[in-house]
């Protein structure tokens, strides 16, 4: 309703301004002169026009194309903005030319751009529609063939203009339909090939072929066109910005279809001479389907690397346009890594030269430990010195103090050759993390051995560390002789006196770093003789006091001289109290 509406108020605006100028002119040629000098005249006529080239788009909208699809709405209005954009680009290089015949042409290119890029959608979608009528056909090839004649005649007529006049406008206007006319052929192409499948009841294995060649022609066509364009707008006016934006989406396509081109091939050519057919085993444990045309797998199928099985000519034609296995997207144009027997002769020649250096670092740090240990056991005062024995495994190689590589998983078996692998990693960033952990792993080996040489060198050079081992000496007191005194005139009746000491007495000597025990034997002791008697008081202090004291030479001196005054002390008072008695 408001495009009807539109048009009804455009339409009621231009009769009231064609009125009013024969009103005041009353003759043909006065009255268009009087609009055309007529400035709101001349907007009411513009917007009349633009409303026309809608009105006659939509007619041709509902002949050739029905109804659009959201997706072929969307693409078109992306398109139109950007050449909408281009447009405005192109005014501002010919702001000279700038006229009301410059916008007309102008007016007409866009709306014929808008149309092949719907027939191209619409060839495009037919590929992908289960169904296509015969009503389908006669409007495709309709709106091919009047596409075609248009593009054709404005050639022409632009040919003959640059003739007759010279390089001016017209010769944008003729490499622009130059570069529709390309479209217009690809698009053909494109719709006879997939009708040409539509007949047939089995898929025709080599149009994707043919359209990927189609595409990488034409698109060197384009590519030349905006080259000579570019350098004729360049000697004649001055850089067409204009042209910049579709010339570089021209260049890129063409590189993505000779790119498409080679990686194809090279992708074909692997699938013939390295990928092995299915054998009957094979399709009868994997699933019997091909996932790229949902049927059946009876013969005629590859096995890919990554063990999965698909037709042959549903392959050929997935790698046209992708270089990847349809289920697992791997990379099919590696080289398979063929499983070869290692060179083991540089490798062990290295590993050997490593060993040896390392055999000779332990070697001489054993050697300098065993001397530092002979030269503390060979000590003048005859004690036995201790050194930390040399560690028992300096002198292995390295190669044995490796970690033990972790165990495989239990459930190995079970694992299908995808999940192998996946886990073995294949890809160069796998190789490449591989080497990239194994020269960490070296790294720290070495940096732990010589850690070790380094601690058995230093401990090797540190000086013995003497123990002296505790002596123990008993003393035994051999009983002391009778001592009787001169004869008198009493001593005849006297009856010696006899003191007996216990069985067994411990004497231990005090601030002394030996253990001495004096154990007494079971003698009487004669009442004259000089013995060393302790109290119980003075026995019970000593058997409370430690058994070992400072280990300092001018200590026990000093306690030693104490002691024997002590005892000196005590014979004299023993000695005058028997004396007494």
């Amino acid at each position: 309703m408001r495009a009807l509406g539109i048009s009804v108020i455009s339409l009621a605006l231009t009769g009231m301004v064609i009125g009013n100028a024969y009103y005041q002119k009353k003759q043909f040629y006065p009255s268009v002169v009087y609009i055309t000098k007529s400035n709101p005249s001349m907007a009411v006529i513009y917007i009349q026009s633009l409303v026309l080239v809608l009105m006659l788009g939509k007619l041709m909208k509902k002949v050739f194309l029905g109804t659009l699809r959201a997706a072929e709405f969307e693409h078109l209005m992306e398109r139109f903005w950007y050449a909408l954009t281009e447009t405005c680009l192109a005014f501002t290089v010919f702001r000279d030319d700038f006229n009301p015949k410059f916008v007309a042409l102008f007016t007409v290119l866009l709306f014929l751009k808008s149309f092949h890029w719907l027939a191209e959608d619409r060839v495009d979608y037919m590929e992908r529609s289960p169904v296509i009528g015969w009503i389908f056909h006669l409007r495709v090839a309709g709106l091919l063939a009047c596409l075609g004649v248009l593009d054709y005649q404005l050639i022409a007529y632009a040919y003959q203009s640059t003739i007759a006049k010279g390089a001016t406008v017209q010769l944008v206007f003729g490499f622009e339909y130059a570069i529709l006319m390309t479209m217009v052929l690809n698009t053909a192409i494109k719709y006879m090939f997939h009708a040409a499948e539509l007949r047939s009841d089995t898929p025709w294995e080599n149009k994707a072929v043919f359209l990927l060649y189609t595409e990488l022609i034409i698109g060197l066509i384009r590519v030349i066109l905006y080259v000579i364009f570019v350098i004729l707008m360049v000697k004649i006016y001055t850089l067409p910005l204009f042209a910049f934006r579709p010339m570089y989406y021209t260049m890129r396509n063409f590189k993505k279809a000779l790119n498409d081109v080679i990686l194809s091939r090279r992708a074909i050519r692997n699938m013939n001479t390295l990928y092995p057919d299915a054998t009957p085993e094979e399709l009868q444990l994997s699933d019997n389907i091909c996932i790229i045309c949902r049927e059946d797998m009876i013969s005629s199928s590859k096995k890919l690397p990554c063990g999965h099985i698909f037709h042959t000519a549903c392959l050929r034609s997935w790698f046209q346009r992708q270089q990847t296995c349809p289920t697992c997207r791997l990379n099919i144009l590696r080289t398979p890594i063929t499983t070869t027997a290692p060179n083991p002769i540089q490798p062990a020649a290295g590993n050997d030269a490593n060993n040896q250096n390392d055999a000779n670092r332990s070697t001489s740090t054993m050697g300098a430990g065993q001397a530092g240990s002979g030269a503390a056991a060979a000590q003048p005062n005859g004690a036995p010195g201790m050194v930390f024995p040399p560690m028992p495994f300096i002198g292995i190689p390295p190669s044995t103090l490796l970690m033990p590589l972790p165990p495989v998983p239990p459930a190995l078996d079970s694992l299908t050759d995808e999940e192998l692998r996946a886990m073995e990693g294949n890809e160069r960033r796998h190789v490449e993390e591989r080497i990239k952990h194994l020269q960490n792993i070296r790294t720290l080996l070495d940096a732990s051995v010589a850690l070790m040489n380094q601690y058995s060198t230093i401990v090797a050079r540190l000086p013995p560390v003497e123990i002296v081992p505790p002596v123990t000496t008993s003393a035994v007191i051999p009983p002391a002789a009778p001592s009787t005194e001169a004869p008198s005139s009493s001593a005849a009746n006297a009856v010696p006196t006899t003191v007996k000491q216990p069985a067994e007495v411990q004497i231990e000597d005090l601030g002394s770093d030996d253990d001495s025990v004096t154990k007494l034997k079971k003698e009487p002791l004669p009442s004259t003789s000089k013995a060393f008697l302790i109290t119980p008081d003075q026995q019970q202090q000593q058997q409370q006091s430690p058994s070992t004291s400072s280990s300092s030479a001018s200590v026990r001196h000093s306690e030693d001289s104490e002691m024997s005054e002590i005892r000196r002390r005590r014979l004299e008072k023993f000695g005058a109290s028997s004396g007494s008695k």
